[in-house]
């Protein structure tokens, strides 16, 4: 390395010059709750703040990721009957009634399939992450509601072998498949996307890595069209302050890479601190005010 480091340059594909690559551009969507989602949501955050405030008087820590994860996840997963379990404790701390029937579609699914019908009469194929794919998985869901208007989808399960996405996505493609739903974690490395210049995160988790490979899969060389990232969030929700906190995250890793910031989620980029640390202490400072 000491005879190949002295006369080599490190590059970033942006800097080979106009032309090499098209437009990139990343987009915040805050997505508004319907009044009765809304008025549960805020029920449960009172109720679980609640919990978490007499856990912490006792020093005990375990309750914050349970209350950090239900307060993330309900707004996605709320169209059918929801817990909220402590282990620790063994106790259900809260339980909630289905929100949205089968065939309702939620205020984020309806901005997601916005964006995919709008894509899609450009001729544009769209990538579709949700980052509950597991326990709480919502892909069948998401597939279900964009084939029941018109749109053909397909799932990308941890099933499919590392090796084997490449040549999986190429099979969904020439199926005519027009959206591809899978967790960013599976492709976040060794794909190059180039069919899908519109990505849409339906959430994004902590990983910011695995967000800034995720979001640029199909921004590569020999891409043609413009690239579209969108990551919609509920307002007010613990999912606005993670998008904040991944916004603050991928500034400081463009920063000390010698980038300026072009994130979409910079406008709410306004705090210090990792992201789930950040988002902890903010549950606990909320659990103590009240």
């Amino acid at each position: 390395m000491r005879y190949v480091l002295p006369i080599t340059v490190f590059l970033k594909l942006r800097d080979l010059g106009e032309g090499v690559l098209p437009e990139y551009r990343e987009v915040f969507r805050p997505v508004e709750m319907t009044e009765t989602q809304k008025m549960e949501y805020e029920q449960m955050e009172r109720e679980l703040q609640k919990h978490l405030k007499e856990a912490l008087a006792h020093h005990d820590n375990t309750l914050t990721g349970v209350v950090m994860s239900a307060l993330l996840s309900w707004p996605d997963c709320c169209y059918k009957e929801q817990e909220v379990y402590w282990r620790s404790s063994g106790k259900t701390l809260y339980r909630t009634d289905a929100q949205f029937e089968a065939d309702e579609l939620s205020p984020k699914e309806a901005d997601m399939l916005d964006v995919v019908q709008n894509s899609s009469a450009k001729g544009r194929k769209c990538l579709v992450y949700t980052v509950y794919t597991d326990t709480r998985d919502t892909t069948g869901r998401l597939k279900q509601m964009l084939e029941r208007h018109g749109i053909k989808a397909a799932v990308m399960k941890a099933s499919v072998k590392a090796d084997e996405r490449e040549d999986w996505v190429e099979n969904q493609l020439e199926n005519g498949v027009q959206v591809v739903i899978c967790n960013p974690e599976l492709v976040k490395t060794g794909l190059d996307l180039l069919a899908f210049p519109t990505i849409y995160f339906m959430q994004t988790g902590y990983n910011v890595y695995t967000l800034m490979q995720a979001a640029r899969r199909s921004w590569r060389i020999g891409q043609k069209l413009g690239v579209e990232v969108y990551f919609a969030g509920y307002n007010g929700t613990a999912q606005q302050i993670c998008l904040e906190l991944m916004g603050k995250k991928i500034a400081v890793s463009q920063s000390t890479s010698g980038d300026i910031p072009d994130s979409g989620l910079d406008i709410l980029n306004q705090s210090e601190d990792s992201i789930e640390v950040e988002l902890a202490k903010r549950l606990i400072e909320k659990a103590q005010a009240n």
